[in-house]
């Protein structure tokens, strides 16, 4: 018996650590974006909440006019392999992409987007903003 809760004392431990929370603000690898992501509903999503010069300037090249408050991750939730899978705005682009998270410990994920069925591909580590 003692060996049976010491295992799921373990596994609980080792899922906890595991699936590190997603929620919080996020920047991205040039620091010229930050994403507030947060539970929408069931799901999480992820706004826009601070943007540089030059990334408003090519989101407004794609379409999108005001780049803070534009929601750039949507409909995120688990894909079975420890990580997330949702929709992604490329900005720059104007277009919507299939996009995973994945962490990468506590303080960094991996966010990737692929549009055209899955043939161009982008990933980016975001680090965690305190």
């Amino acid at each position: 018996m003692k060996r049976i809760f010491s295992g799921i004392l373990i596994l609980s431990l080792a899922s906890a650590a595991y699936a590190a929370p997603i929620e919080g603000r996020w920047k991205n690898p040039k620091n010229s974006v930050v994403v507030e992501v947060a539970r929408c509903g069931s799901a999480y999503c992820g706004d826009v909440t601070k943007a540089s010069a030059k990334s408003k300037a090519d989101a407004r090249q794609g379409g999108t006019e005001n780049l803070v408050g534009t929601r750039l991750m949507s409909g995120f939730t688990p894909d079975g392999k420890g990580g997330f899978k949702g929709k992604v705005l490329l900005p720059k682009r104007g277009i919507h992409a299939t996009g995973t998270i994945r962490q990468n410990g506590n303080n960094a994920m991996l966010v990737k987007g692929c549009a055209v069925v899955g043939l161009v591909c982008k990933e980016q580590r975001w680090t965690r903003v305190n």
